[in-house]
């Protein structure tokens, strides 16, 4: 069941694209919205080590 907290965000990718990420997804062991939010993440992460922390500040926009 979705959690009605967390936001949607649609993407168009190619038949390609699409079949790779399941690929990479399945051998991980993840599904594909697992994967992309585990490479959201790990992107992240790296701009945050490099370029300092992003700070989160909750407003209606984002609730």
């Amino acid at each position: 069941m979705r959690n009605k907290n967390n936001k949607h965000l649609g993407i168009e990718i190619d038949p390609e694209l699409h079949y790779k990420l399941h690929y990479i997804s399945k051998y991980y062991g993840r599904s594909a919205n697992g994967q992309i939010l585990y490479l959201i993440r790990q992107s992240i992460k790296e701009f945050e080590k490099q370029e300092g922390s992003i700070e989160y500040h909750k407003t209606e926009e984002n609730k």
